[in-house]
């Protein structure tokens, strides 16, 4: 990939953003299309998160990291700070790795 195919893509993408932008301008959106574009970065995150701990290559696997993010979702429940819940999650998956 060359430095010119990167700075390409970035000028699209800002395009993109430039060009929303400018087709909505100052008018409201629907209270419903707010609510629905206000998800989108928290369901993205969550397949992202899926796809990393449940699958290795092309395949499904289940192994460290499932139990890594069980312990991180527990403690995200009982609302422990967010560095907490890092700690635990990883800590989870390197103890499992180094004992199994």
């Amino acid at each position: 990939m060359t430095w010119t195919f990167v700075l390409a893509l970035a000028a699209c993408a800002y395009g993109l953003k430039l060009l929303g932008a400018v087709i909505i301008g100052h008018r409201e959106m629907p209270l419903a299309l707010q609510r629905c574009l206000l998800l989108i970065p928290a369901a993205l995150l969550a397949g992202l998160i899926a796809k990393d701990t449940f699958t290795t290559g092309q395949h499904y696997a289940i192994d460290a990291r499932a139990a890594g993010l069980a312990v991180a979702i527990i403690a995200t429940w009982r609302k422990l700070p967010f560095a907490a819940i890092i700690v635990l999650g990883v800590g989870t998956t390197a103890l499992i790795r180094v004992f199994v």
